[in-house]
């Protein structure tokens, strides 16, 4: 009995640290709004040409917005959960407002094209009047393994037009 003891504690913690192990594929902490132009050219007063603020292959809208918090962790099965708070239009004749869109979230690994955008579901979910918003979902296709995604961007995307990204999430390296 004395024998069989420690054997049984040994099993016990060894199973409890595998369950416990960190399956966390990246987290996100705080959020960057979009500003659609990245810098302009000529030397006139108004730009002549403008560099659109592209981000991996996917586009921004028309118009500035604003993010006041992220918080997102990505498990290597690929549930995500995302909770935003105050994403809202910076801009424009309806700043401060949510103009009644639906966000959805995008993690993209690659640094170079091809991009491959890990989807939440693209019927999204509503901004609340404040900008708030929560996604509890799994993304597809399934995120490649941790040590292919080593440089992620999270990007929080509008579910209509050309499905451009409003906000992104900042890594949280720690």
């Amino acid at each position: 009995m004395k024998l069989i003891a420690p054997v049984l504690l040994s099993v016990l913690a060894l199973l409890t640290s595998s369950a416990v192990a960190d399956n966390t594929l990246a987290k996100f902490k705080g959020g960057i709004g979009v500003i659609p132009v990245s810098s302009g050219q000529g030397t006139a007063a108004t730009a002549t040409v403008v560099n659109r603020n592209i981000v991996r292959g996917v586009q921004p809208p028309g118009q500035i917005w604003t993010i006041r918090d992220l918080d997102a962790t990505v498990k290597t099965d690929g549930t995500i959960r995302v909770k935003g708070r105050g994403l809202l239009l910076a801009g424009g004749d309806n700043i401060g407002f949510t103009v009644g869109v639906k966000v959805f979230a995008t993690l993209i690994c690659e640094t170079a094209a091809p991009f491959t955008q890990h989807n939440t579901n693209p019927a999204g979910v509503q901004l609340e009047p404040d900008g708030d918003f929560e996604i509890d979902d799994l993304l597809s296709p399934a995120p490649p393994a941790a040590d292919a995604c080593t440089n992620p961007v999270l990007l929080i995307r509008n579910t209509t037009g050309t499905l451009p990204w409003f906000a992104a999430g900042i890594p949280d390296l720690k």
